[in-house]
């Protein structure tokens, strides 16, 4: 049976896109959050976690579009 996407394999374990995209997303917040904490992102904003995570969909929407 064939598929149409490509797989990174590590290991010998075959992992799907989504699995990757998952781990850059993970690793793009764990990078953020202290940069957003450092220019005190949280003071400009009533809603602090809405507005961090508006943040996070846009970078990961934009690294999706470019990708």
């Amino acid at each position: 049976m064939t598929h149409d996407f490509h797989e990174l394999t590590i290991g010998g374990v075959l992992f799907a896109p989504f699995v990757t995209y998952a781990l850059g997303a993970f690793a793009i917040i764990l990078v953020l959050r202290p940069i957003l904490h450092l220019i005190g992102f949280a003071k400009m904003f009533s809603h602090t976690s809405i507005a961090e995570l508006s943040l996070y969909v846009m970078v990961l929407g934009t690294i999706v579009l470019l990708i």
